[in-house]
């Protein structure tokens, strides 16, 4: 889908507050809110907006510890990767799974209630998979996200 100023001024806007009327979206972009109904229809439509989410403080519904675990994958067959992703998408702590190259197939972003819950998802979540060969974890210290940046 070939994206015009209007189509990448309304992402930058949606992505910034999704939440807005389409009233307020319109007088944002300086179009017509029949106008700014459309594009946003077409934009869904082509897939170009996957979905509106709420930005969630992972402390506030009681998981503030947060970590990224790099995990290698063997033997490292598409069957073994989609399973894997299919797998760890679906838990509870992740937050997000990154595909990866390099020495790591996967990074996961989890977040926990405390680091014994950490360990336990390490120690006894990932380990049952037999094919996970090597699991690295970094904690982290502070998760900032902005929104995407649109020319």
């Amino acid at each position: 889908m070939e994206l015009d100023a209007l189509d990448r001024s309304l992402l930058r806007e949606l992505a910034n507050d999704a939440r807005r009327t389409n009233r307020d979206l319109a007088a944002a972009t300086h179009v017509a809110p029949s106008t700014s109904l459309e594009r946003v229809r077409a934009l869904r439509e082509g897939g170009v907006i996957r979905g509106y989410r709420a930005d969630l403080d992972l402390a506030a519904i009681g998981r503030p510890v947060q970590a990224l675990i790099a995990i290698r994958i063997r033997p490292p067959s598409r069957a073994n990767i989609e399973a894997f992703r299919e797998w760890a998408s679906r838990l509870p702590e992740t937050v997000g799974v990154f595909v990866t190259s390099g020495g790591r197939d996967f990074l996961l972003h989890v977040a926990v209630a405390d680091t014994d819950a950490l360990y336990g998802f390490v120690i006894d979540r990932l380990t049952e998979r037999e094919e996970i060969a090597d699991v690295e974890t970094t904690m982290v210290y502070e998760h900032l996200q902005s929104p995407p940046a649109i020319d």
